[in-house]
């Protein structure tokens, strides 16, 4: 029986090589955003479906989500779509905006909506509490004062004190690399990475 099994282990080696390079392109692109200067604008824009993208100069949190896995040809705009319309009623849609269909406009750039496709398709964990819990590459959610909920990646990049990772997002001023990861309430960590 082990024998048989063998044959498997150098095809899981180069799937676990090959998803680290791919977070580590996804990881580039979100630190490249960090050299943009771009405007905090969360408006509703028409966009072009799939690959559709709100202007290079706007964008907020989300944005930098969506652009960074771009970089290994994942479209989070048709991912999310395709299973927003065909799971319609287990996304808070029709709950926080009132809508009654899927919108190939906004709906990856909501965070409600993409925690709800990452944890359906990806890897929903329990937030750590200290900073060895997150890895880079790992997306967390936070509820900012005024009930505004934030995304943001996990880098490779660690504070000066060495005790937590820094992070890649958009909280208003264009997309930086800070040390935030605790400074508010944490409510999701996720992993995504599709087979």
């Amino acid at each position: 029986m082990k024998l048989r099994t063998l044959w498997l282990l150098p095809l899981l080696c180069s799937l676990a090589t090959s998803a680290l390079a791919d977070m580590d392109k996804v990881l580039q692109a979100a630190m490249a955003s960090t050299q943009q200067n771009i405007t905090y604008n969360a408006a509703w824009f028409k966009i072009d479906y799939p690959g559709g993208d709100i202007p290079p100069q706007f964008g907020v949190c989300t944005d930098v989500i969506v652009r960074s896995y771009r970089a290994i040809g994942i479209d989070l705009q048709k991912e999310v779509h395709e299973d927003i319309r065909a799971h319609f009623d287990q996304y808070p849609a029709r709950r926080i905006w009132n809508q009654t269909r899927p919108d190939t406009n906004i709906d990856h750039r909501r965070v409600p909506n993409l925690q709800t496709f990452f944890t359906r398709h990806g890897e929903s964990l329990t937030p750590g509490k200290k900073g060895e819990d997150y890895q880079p590459g790992d997306m967390v959610t936070w509820m900012l004062p005024g009930n505004l909920p934030h995304i943001g990646f996990v880098s490779e990049k660690q504070s000066a004190d060495g005790k937590r990772p820094l992070i890649i997002h958009n909280i208003g001023a264009g997309p930086k690399l800070e040390d935030m990861l605790f400074d508010y309430t944490i409510t999701g960590q996720y992993r995504y990475l599709p087979n």
